[in-house]
């Protein structure tokens, strides 16, 4: 794996940043683009101790499979209560339409 300096948070929020409402990036998708796709872990770490002050769209930070994260946002319901007002679809499953709402 590359080395990651200390910019990286910093680059995981600005991809972050740019994730439209009605899309979702995984943390794998945010590795890729920032050339380590074995980083994921490190994206959710980033994620993790995101900056209140940025106002980061979070919530479209998922799993790969389109599960929702079940330790953040007050619980899966207002997780998945989030993403819905912003369009985004579910399967009967629970876990969102990757193929429909990937960025």
């Amino acid at each position: 794996m590359k080395q990651l300096g200390k910019g990286f948070f910093a680059q995981v929020y600005d991809v972050v940043e740019r994730i439209p409402a009605g899309k979702v990036l995984s943390y794998g998708d945010i590795a890729m683009i920032l050339g380590n796709p074995r980083a994921a872990r490190i994206v959710g770490y980033a994620m993790s101790s995101a900056p209140r002050e940025r106002n980061l769209p979070c919530h479209r930070v998922v799993y790969q499979d389109g599960s929702l994260v079940p330790h953040a946002f007050h619980g899966l319901e207002n997780h998945r209560r989030m993403l819905e007002e912003e369009g985004v679809s579910f399967l009967k499953d629970g876990r969102i339409d990757m193929k429909k709402h990937s960025y």
